[in-house]
């Protein structure tokens, strides 16, 4: 009796699966030291070495109750401590235009990728995940999301290979088409690619190849965007909320969490963390996010994502040219002329 006991308790714990998600987060920050790797974030590294492991040798049965924590409970945090990286200076900094811009483009894009998988036929869910990781901010916006939306962990999955594979296009093609077409000046270009390409480190990536300035403009512009992930959430929870209460009496919690990253911008804002904290709240933040999505890798069966087909790709493309172009023709209409 006391063996099956102490059985039950040691296989309940929660230290073998956030061991196994924390393990594979630092072996995706190893990673990114490798030539040609480096232009992966350890998000999207994490969640392709726990597919690895989940598709070959197998998620540990042990793993598992450490694995949800991970998905449930360091998943949040991960997005609450993100708030410190962005402050209300930032957003008046991008001033008014550049504001109206970056939404305009956002609301757009997340509205047009909702009608196009339907008429796609593409899952409610997996097109919502897709819709935001598009119009905010990549694999980050895409986790977030999920907390209200609550897609299996294979739509997860391609979500963030979507917004992977099409930022990573834009990091690559923005510039060049930059350079030898349009020639915008750096705040304009600045402000295209903080507009429209899905990752913050895709954005730093594009916009510095065209100089400092244009840059700064860059990074700017993409956090500003990336605040605006709390009222998207927030909205998404509200709006799935009332269908559960219409549906079945019961309503989806609200995402609270969201109001602790709202809080974290507010203390960014207010400049009471030391700037030598900002390395280290900054790779904590990266670190907990790392290890959501190794833990989202290690649930995910690649024949279930195989299943999904081409049409959630399709989806993904399209949404992606729908904000480079419309992001494109608003810049030029209204914004910065250098």
């Amino acid at each position: 009796m006391t063996d099956t006991t102490a059985d039950a308790g040691q296989s309940s714990s929660i230290w073998p699966g956030l061991a196994l998600t924390a393990l594979i987060a630092a072996a995706a920050f190893g990673l990114r030291r490798v030539p040609g790797v480096n232009a992966f974030s350890p998000l999207i590294l994490s969640i392709l070495l726990g597919m690895a492991l989940h598709n070959t040798i197998g998620t540990p049965g042990a793993a598992k109750p450490g694995v949800t924590v991970s998905l449930k409970v360091i998943l949040k945090a991960g997005i609450v401590l993100l708030g410190l990286q962005l402050t209300v200076g930032q957003v008046i900094e991008v001033g008014l235009r550049g504001v109206g811009i970056i939404a305009a483009a956002l609301i757009a894009t997340f509205l047009f990728t909702k009608w196009l998988g339907r008429q796609l036929g593409v899952g409610a869910k997996l097109t919502e995940l897709i819709a935001a990781g598009t119009s905010i901010c990549g694999a980050s916006a895409v986790i977030a999301t999920n907390t209200v939306t609550r897609a299996s962990d294979e739509d997860v999955a391609y979500a963030v290979a979507c917004v992977t594979v099409f930022g990573s296009l834009s990091m690559v093609l923005i510039p060049v088409v930059e350079a030898t077409v349009l020639h915008l000046g750096p705040d304009a270009y600045g402000l295209w690619t903080g507009a429209v390409i899905h990752e913050v480190a895709q954005v730093v990536a594009a916009a510095f190849q065209q100089g400092d300035a244009a840059g700064h403009t860059g990074t700017i512009a993409k956090l500003t965007r990336v605040m605006m992930l709390a009222p998207l959430v927030l909205t998404l929870g509200l709006l799935a909320r009332r269908r559960n209460e219409g549906a079945s009496g019961a309503g989806a919690p609200i995402p609270w969490f969201v109001l602790g990253f709202v809080a974290m911008v507010g203390i960014a804002s207010l400049g009471i963390v030391p700037t030598a904290a900002e390395p280290w709240h900054k790779g904590l933040t990266q670190f907990l996010l790392a290890m959501a999505l190794a833990a989202m890798g290690l649930e995910t069966d690649i024949r279930k994502l195989a299943a999904e087909g081409a049409r959630p790709a399709l989806l993904g493309a399209t949404s992606w040219l729908f904000i480079v172009a419309l992001g494109l023709g608003l810049v030029l209409l209204l914004g910065p002329n250098g």
